[in-house]
């Protein structure tokens, strides 16, 4: 069992890219940490435990800050604060942070495009916790090539028919509002993709399977066979659907660095523990030179990660400018920080380290995804390099 409180120590906050607002924010967040909730939630029902873990927040107001209210502009949203939450839910349970940041995503668009009818509809019920949202873009031959895009919308009179599959859905299956991109045929590529909300009752709707990975979340294949939608349920223009897809993820992308950095402190925290009480040799495991070097890597490996982390999230929140290039280097480097933090963390354990059950063994398991997701890591690099060549 871990020693270590679910609740972050957050020294980083006196750096310049926060306010006192985000101070507030980190208070509500221990609150919610610290009521309980995270003790009653059980992993092995992860469907169960989501939707329990979206009510939760709701109430607590946590979600308050990923979710647009529906008079709200989702441009507005503010990038650290949502770095600040996933970092902290990261630390404490990894399928909480999970299901925050899946509210944020899957309702993104709908703030960005959708009409104020859908937002008065949809936003509430997302911000509250009553309802799950998923975003669906990827699919078995485009994920990071979203321009190879397959599943298709025709326009039918005044409605829109769907056909085809996604896959990597995540909330896919228990969702009850669905962001959909779909090819539209405006013009090749890219610019032939719209976007639009889709209700599990939809007729012509359906789950092709779920999808089980190495640390449990609710993913699934969706499949549309002449599933027809109101016209209305498209968001933005026609063929404006890869560009709110891109808005949306230009809020987000950051805060899976932030994630993955809430996952590497925890780690962090359980191998300091660690190491001071795990006795041999006449001394602790602290006392090791090994351990002291190995220590001294994972904290500032880490605290390199979160300054690009926050830097990239500071960049767009108060100076307005372009973070692709930032976001690409705080995802890939926080992400293969935390990846190599935890892996240590889990050899100073030794075999309690892999049994089931512990933290660092948990944390090792949820770290993986976070390479692949929103971008690999080779694609973090490319999107680097092009940026650089560009504009010099």
């Amino acid at each position: 069992m871990s020693s270590v409180a679910k609740v972050i120590k957050r020294d980083w906050l006196d750096w310049p890219f926060f306010e006192q607002r985000h101070h507030t924010i980190g208070e509500r967040l221990d609150r919610f940490v610290q009521s309980g909730v995270l003790d009653t939630i059980d992993h092995g029902d992860v469907d169960a435990a989501c939707r329990k873990l979206v009510r939760a927040m709701g109430e607590a107001g946590v979600l308050d800050c990923a979710v647009a209210a529906p008079d709200g502009d989702a441009t507005t949203i503010d990038s650290r604060s949502i770095c600040l939450s996933r970092e902290s839910l990261a630390y404490a349970d990894g399928l909480a942070d999970f299901a925050f940041a899946m509210q944020g995503l899957g309702s993104g668009a709908i703030a960005l495009g959708g009409s104020a009818e859908l937002r008065k509809a949809v936003l509430p019920k997302v911000r509250s916790g009553e309802w799950l949202a998923a975003f669906a873009l990827s699919e078995k031959e485009a994920g990071s090539d979203v321009a190879a895009m397959s599943c298709t919308a025709r326009a039918d009179g005044n409605d829109y028919v769907i056909d085809g599959e996604k896959t990597w859905i995540s909330n896919g299956g228990i969702a009850d509002v669905y962001t959909l991109f779909a090819r539209t045929g405006e013009a090749p590529g890219a610019r032939g993709i719209s976007a639009f909300v889709v209700f599990p009752d939809d007729p012509g709707f359906g789950i092709a399977d779920r999808i089980d990975v190495i640390a449990p979340h609710p993913l699934a294949t969706l499949r549309f066979a002449n599933c027809r939608i109101p016209a209305g349920r498209r968001l933005g223009a026609p063929g404006g659907g890869f560009k709110l897809a891109m808005q949306t993820l230009d809020i987000f992308r950051a805060s899976v660095a932030a994630a993955a950095l809430g996952f590497a402190r925890r780690a962090l925290d359980e191998a300091l523990s660690h190491a001071r009480s795990r006795r041999m040799f006449g001394a602790t495991l602290g006392d090791l030179q090994l351990t002291q070097a190995a220590l001294g890597d994972m904290a500032t490996d880490t605290d390199a990660a979160a300054l690009l982390t926050y830097r990239a999230a500071w960049r767009r929140d108060v100076q307005k400018l372009p973070t692709t290039r930032e976001a690409a280097m705080a995802k890939l480097t926080a992400t293969e920080t935390a990846q190599r933090v935890i892996d240590r963390a889990v050899q100073m354990f030794g075999g309690r380290g892999v049994r089931k059950g512990e933290v660092v063994e948990s944390l090792y398991r949820e770290i993986r995804a976070l390479r692949i997701y929103e971008g690999a890591t080779e694609v973090q690099k490319l999107i680097v390099a092009r940026d650089l060549l560009k504009s010099r």
